[in-house]
């Protein structure tokens, strides 16, 4: 419970503290937007790894070098914490804006920074809004932001780890229309932080796994047809083999 507070009083003085921080970057951002661009992502990475340590929270990479260094991608993952968001920004290199439910417009400051680091709000209700999200998302690629998406489309709280909700074939529309490759992204032992104990956090080590970048176009009629239904088995794969390796590891020890 203690570390759930200091992380919640944590996260609220950052906010507050941060106004003077979100007026100087509105007026840089006239003058030099990718200034702006890699200042906020600075702060907001800082202040991401300032919350992980507090709730005890150990990060191990695999797979960073699967991820291209030279072009935006789509990265699709699975979606079981609040702290996923916080792991990848901490872990994925550049510029990077996540695909949120536009309900999260509605808290002041963390709306502004949310925008900064240049996430998309996705209304579930409005196909007209929602392809303008896509568009704009399609457009953030193209200048070399990349986009990070949970087709799931909201936290799965199942038992197994294998059972990921549907994807919603629409969540890759981004890759589609743009071209760029998609990196699925699985995370083992993130509900472990908290949401499978609340309000307590407990120290937990999460492990997030990069795969092999999938181009849409290059996949088989069939499969492009159902692409979420594809992407969404290959990291159910990558789960299954992450879930295997621990096991061998806990028989070894």
């Amino acid at each position: 419970m203690i570390r759930f507070i200091l992380v919640a009083l944590t996260l609220l003085s950052f906010l507050v503290l941060s106004i003077p921080i979100l007026l100087f970057e509105a007026v840089l951002g006239k003058f030099d937007p990718e200034a702006k661009d890699r200042q906020c992502l600075a702060v907001v990475q800082t202040m991401f790894r300032l919350l992980l340590w507090l709730a005890g929270t150990k990060v191990t990479v695999e797979g960073a070098e699967n991820i291209p260094k030279d072009q935006a991608v789509l990265f699709v993952g699975n979606h079981r914490s609040y702290f996923d968001v916080l792991i990848g920004y901490t872990t994925v290199p550049g510029l990077l804006g996540f695909v949120a439910k536009k309900e999260m417009l509605r808290y002041p400051l963390l709306n502004i920074w949310m925008v900064n680091v240049h996430c998309l709000f996705l209304d579930r209700k409005d196909i007209r809004a929602g392809l303008k999200s896509i568009l704009t998302g399609v457009e953030r690629v193209k200048e070399g932001i990349s986009i990070w998406i949970f087709p799931e489309g909201t936290r799965n709280d199942h038992e197994d780890l294998l059972d990921l909700l549907p994807f919603k074939e629409g969540s890759l529309k981004i890759a589609d229309k743009s071209g760029c490759p998609v990196i699925p992204v699985a995370m083992v032992g993130n509900s472990a932080i908290f949401e499978d104990h609340i309000p307590r956090m407990v120290p937990q080590k999460v492990r997030v796994r990069y795969g092999q970048p999938i181009y849409l176009k290059e996949l088989p009629r069939e499969l492009k047809k159902k692409s979420g239904a594809y992407v969404r088995d290959v990291i159910i794969e990558m789960l299954r083999q992450m879930q295997g390796e621990e096991s061998d590891e806990g028989a070894r020890s």
